[in-house]
Formats: structure tokens, C-alpha cells, sequence
């Protein structure tokens, strides 16, 4: 809201300039004088105009065409705040200083690292200590269930048992990259927290850390989908959809 406060203070202060200046050399009236200089604004923004889905991929194509920024990541969106442009308009208009500037930029970085930190501990935590010995449990279930079809059917086994053995493949998968992963990201976690410069340490956290949060997620709602619901030690999301 700073931010966007402060570009339209700006604007307002420009346009309100522009129309006097209209007023003064060419004899307008006042809304004579707004509707030209807000038909030459008109052209003007035309670069940043789009009809269609703003989300959408369509819009980011077509605004790196026009040469518009694309800042996709918290530190680097952080990051333009402290931009020379952005310092001279809070300074402009009495906003901030270049150190208030700073200092609010460091402050927000270190939360947006907090933020990634406490969530990776909780995943963490979630996935070895719940999701990980539940699916176990389970696994060990469908072993027994293979064991006693391997002693009644014999040969015909491994036709009739394939279903078991697969779903038992599959689990051990998503296990072993769960577990993988949960101990790569604490690593990574603990470089990261080496890093001094705050800048760095933000990245580090956006780029190497973050994406493997979204990793293990994925494992976790693989294994949420395979193991018998009254075994799982969470609320499924299909559930999420029917709790009042």
C-alpha cells in the first residue's frame, strides 16, 4: 500500500501540473485541459494495457515482449523497493529516507526467510514423524496381505499378487524421495543460515530451499491418496471439502 500510494501521489501531483499549465498557456477550461492530458496519458500507459487474463501465461509473454518487469519471487519483487527510482520518489514526496528505505527492506527480507524456515521445519516434521511411519505401517499391512496370497495361490501368485507388489513399489518410492528430500532441504537450510549478506541468504531460501518444500508436498499428497484413510494421521483434502 506504500508503495502504490506513493505512484499514485506522484501521478496526481504530474497530472494536476500538466492541466494547469494547459490552463495557463492555452486558455482551456478546466475539463477542457483534464481530457487532454488524460488522452495523452491514454497513449502513454498503452504499453502496460491488456484485455485479457493478467495471471495468465498469455499476459507474461506479451509483457516481456513490451520489455515490462516480471519480478516472480519475493526477493527479487523486495528487491525494487530499493531501487534509485524508488528511493527518489519516497524522497520526493517526504515518504521515506534511503535508510528508513533500507531498513524496512531488510526487515521484510529476514521475515520472508523466517517464513520459509519455520514452514520447512514443519514440513519436515510433518513428513518423517507422521506421513513417512504411516505409510510404513501400511506398507508392512499389504507385505502381510502378499505374504498370506504367495502361501494360497502358489504359482498363480504373481498374477494374482501383482496389484500388491506394485502399490508396495510405489509407497517405497515416495518414501525413499520424502526422505531424501526432507534431509537435502535441512542441509541446504543449514548453508543458507551461514550466509551473512542478507540478500544472498533470502535467495539461497528462494531458489534452493523453497522448491524443495513444493517436492516433498508432492510425495506427501501421492502417499495421502495410496494409504487407507483410517490409517492416515491427517485430514485428506477430500475431507477438507465436507468439515463444518
Amino acid at each position: 500500500m506504500t508503495v502504490l500510494n506513493s505512484i499514485v501521489a506522484k501521478q496526481l501531483m504530474a497530472f494536476k501540473i500538466e492541466v494547469d499549465k494547459l490552463i495557463e498557456k492555452k486558455d482551456l477550461k478546466k475539463d477542457e485541459a483534464v481530457f487532454n492530458v488524460l488522452r495523452e496519458y491514454i497513449k502513454q500507459s498503452k504499453n502496460i494495457l491488456f484485455e485479457g487474463n493478467g495471471y495468465g501465461e498469455a499476459w507474461e509473454k506479451e509483457a516481456k515482449k513490451r520489455g515490462l518487469s516480471n519480478n516472480k519471487s519475493t526477493p527479487e519483487a523486495l528487491k525494487v523497493k530499493t531501487s534509485k527510482k524508488a528511493l527518489a520518489l519516497y524522497e520526493e514526496l517526504g515518504v521515506m529516507n534511503a535508510i528508513e528505505v533500507e531498513a524496512r527492506y531488510e526487515i521484510e527480507m529476514e521475515e520472508y526467510i523466517m517464513r520459509i524456515q519455520i514452514e520447512g521445519r514443519v514440513l519436515g516434521d510433518l513428513a518423517r514423524n507422521h506421513i513417512v511411519p504411516t505409510a510404513v505401517k501400511y506398507q508392512n499391512i499389504l507385505i502381510e496381505n502378499v505374504k498370506g496370497l504367495k502361501e494360497i495361490y502358489g504359482e498363480r501368485f504373481k498374477k494374482v499378487g501383482k496389484a500388491q507388489l506394485d502399490l508396495i513399489e510405489e509407497i517405497s518410492i515416495h518414501i525413499e524421495s520424502i526422505n531424501n528430500m526432507v534431509t537435502k532441504m535441512t542441509n541446504n537450510r543449514k548453508k543458507a543460515n551461514e550466509i551473512v549478506e542478507i540478500e544472498a541468504k533470502a535467495n539461497a531460501y528462494c531458489n534452493k530451499i523453497k522448491p524443495m518444500l513444493e517436492d516433498i508436498r508432492y510425495h506427501c499428497d501421492k502417499l495421502e491418496l495410496l494409504v487407507d484413510d483410517e490409517l492416515w494421521p491427517l485430514t485428506k483434502y477430500r475431507e477438507l471439502l465436507f468439515t463444518t
